[in-house]
């Protein structure tokens, strides 16, 4: 009886009961389509800096599906608390759902204890998070916030490993952005100078990595702990002004009522909604 209840203990680890699934899923896949549906990434060029008086993220808006654009235009400037927030580069479900998770955690730990939220404590809930799967989470994070010690910027790479710095970029166009960075930033700058700093070098990344594109989104977070988001700061690829130069030919302009309609039947039904009343409950 003591071994039957021993071995019905749940036991630590990790649980690889999933692999065979994945593996019939794999071979299903090869014989109809060929490949396996790929994640979504963020290809991404991401920059933060500090400035006298706050701290300034950037983040391009490109996401990409292997050589495809999926979307042009999303965010990849994620809230983790009022005063802190989240740059993800990596697989998007990933870097989403991560700082998803360290939002509520870190807003559950201010509610027990009545205080602000820290930088380094979200940093800390990250990296315990990202080491625990050994970088099988596809998510390298720019984290920056201000709280009562003042601006902090931080690295945070899938593995776990961390490191805090006055400027910072990662993604697949960080080499392009770093150049920017290293060669203008300057201790003691003022908002709009690192604004403009840290816009140059997520140019940089969109202009010459093709997994980055697209526009630029700045938040600036200051030392009162007021935010300023700018979505769409500057958006360089703007194809609206060269697609209104272009006028369709006249013959590809198909007028509404030049398809006949044959029959047309209108059928009305009535629709009955019941709303139950609610009970409050007393304690």
């Amino acid at each position: 009886e003591a071994r039957m209840l021993a071995s019905a203990r749940p036991r630590g680890g990790f649980d690889f009961s999933l692999c065979g699934r994945n593996e019939v899923i794999r071979q299903a896949a090869a014989g109809a389509t060929g490949t396996m549906p790929r994640a979504m990434k963020t290809g991404t060029t991401l920059a933060g800096a500090i400035f006298n008086g706050g701290i300034v993220l950037g983040a391009d808006t490109r996401a990409t599906e292997g050589t495809v654009v999926a979307d042009k235009n999303c965010e990849k400037i994620h809230y983790i608390a009022p005063n802190i927030y989240c740059c993800g580069a990596g697989t998007a479900a990933d870097t989403e759902h991560t700082t998803a998770l360290i939002a509520s955690q870190l807003k559950l730990l201010q509610l027990n204890t009545g205080a602000g939220s820290r930088v380094v404590t979200a940093m800390t809930l990250l990296k315990r998070m990202l080491f625990r799967y050994q970088g099988h989470i596809s998510a390298a994070l720019i984290l920056g916030g201000v709280d009562t010690t003042g601006a902090h910027l931080y690295t945070v790479w899938p593995h776990g490993s961390t490191s805090k710095l006055p400027y910072a970029s990662m993604g697949s166009g960080s080499l392009a952005a770093m150049s920017v960075l290293e060669s203008s930033y300057k201790e003691d700058m003022t908002e709009e100078e690192c604004m403009e700093l840290v816009k140059e070098a997520i140019s940089a990344g969109v202009f010459n990595d093709l997994g980055s594109g697209s526009n630029v989104d700045l938040t600036v977070i200051r030392d009162d702990q007021s935010v300023t988001r700018h979505r769409n700061y500057t958006t360089p690829n703007d194809v609206g002004p060269l697609r209104a130069l272009v006028q369709a030919p006249s013959v590809k302009t198909i007028p509404r009522g030049a398809t006949q309609i044959l029959s047309q039947t209108v059928t009305l039904s009535d629709v009955q909604v019941e709303v139950e009343g609610m009970e409050r409950l007393s304690t």
